[in-house]
């Protein structure tokens, strides 16, 4: 729950109740938040470019979907939320929605900086955070493992203990074979991947085959 020192996946500064953004929903980080996000209890508005990304973050089990591509940003979660704003922020994309992101944030809210999927790193005026009285935080998760070992192993046994339970369910929409990792790496390079792909050295290119909402 969000009272949990385990700090999973950066979503236990969710408190129930609140609303999670969740930008890039679609790609593995992205739908592990939104699962994660409504394990804690919070209502979730998942933003992604294509019909077919918005369904799988909907079948992950977000409340609302938003194409980000497609009018204002902004408008569509002011709407969303009866002008109140989202309490959490979860972008891994960066880019040209980080603005707008901030923008649509609530009094107090938190925006957690995961990383640059778009390959642009935004730069947001910091009179935004002011305004909203609103925290940017950086989350390196690979630092954070090193710096705190200790939480980190509780992290993935809590998280182990979820996927046991069916809370979270990893989404591997395909399996390669290790001479097929080039394509694997193609495929996300052009955003072609929902969820996770899954190199697997001891598979046949032959045998490989695509997978919907896949357990590992």
């Amino acid at each position: 729950d969000s009272d949990s020192d385990s700090n999973t996946c950066c979503l236990a500064l969710v408190k129930k109740g609140e609303t999670v953004l969740v930008l890039g929903a679609a790609g593995g980080c992205g739908m592990a938040a939104v699962q994660l996000a409504k394990a804690m209890g919070a209502k979730v508005i998942a933003a992604a470019s294509t019909p077919k990304k918005l369904q799988a973050a909907k079948d992950s089990g977000a409340d609302e979907v938003v194409n980000y591509t497609k009018g204002s940003l902004k408008e569509k979660i002011k709407q969303i939320t009866n002008k109140k704003g989202v309490d959490v922020v979860f972008d891994a994309v960066g880019g040209s929605h980080a603005q707008s992101a901030v923008r649509s944030m609530a009094w107090n809210g938190r925006y957690l900086v995961i990383g640059f999927a778009s390959g642009k790193i935004p730069k947001i005026a910091l009179n935004l955070p002011l305004l909203k009285s609103c925290a940017l935080v950086g989350v390196f998760w690979g630092a954070w493992v090193q710096r705190s070992p200790m939480e980190a192993l509780k992290n993935m046994m809590e998280l182990s203990e979820m996927m046991q339970k069916g809370v979270i369910r990893p989404h591997i929409s395909k399996v390669y074979s290790l001479s097929e990792t080039w394509k694997a790496l193609d495929d996300i390079d052009n955003r072609k991947v929902i969820g996770k792909v899954v190199v697997v050295p001891s598979l046949s290119s032959s045998s490989s085959s695509s997978s919907s909402r896949s357990k590992l």
